[in-house]
């Protein structure tokens, strides 16, 4: 469906990609950070898990505006056009 010049079904497509690229990015922090701690490295593992919660933060905003497209494009003014 295109709704005021955007294919909202390639929007969601779109989004859902790059979520999935920041959770195998988290995952590769989680192992570095366990790493880094294991090694005696105490700062550098402080601060890749901070570097897991911001991600984990980027992953939740990509899951609002993917749950938020809908509602957007139901409300933007403009013309629609789906596939029938």
């Amino acid at each position: 469906m295109c709704t005021n010049g955007i294919n909202t079904g390639q929007l969601e497509t779109m989004i859902e990609q790059i979520d999935d690229h920041i959770k195998l990015e988290r995952r590769w922090t989680h192992n570095l950070a366990h790493s880094a701690t294991d090694a005696g490295l105490a700062t550098v593992g402080e601060k890749l898990h901070g570097a897991m919660s911001l991600l984990d933060e980027v992953r939740e905003l990509l899951g609002q505006a993917k749950d938020a497209i809908e509602d957007d494009a139901s409300a933007a003014p403009g013309v629609t056009v789906e596939l029938v």
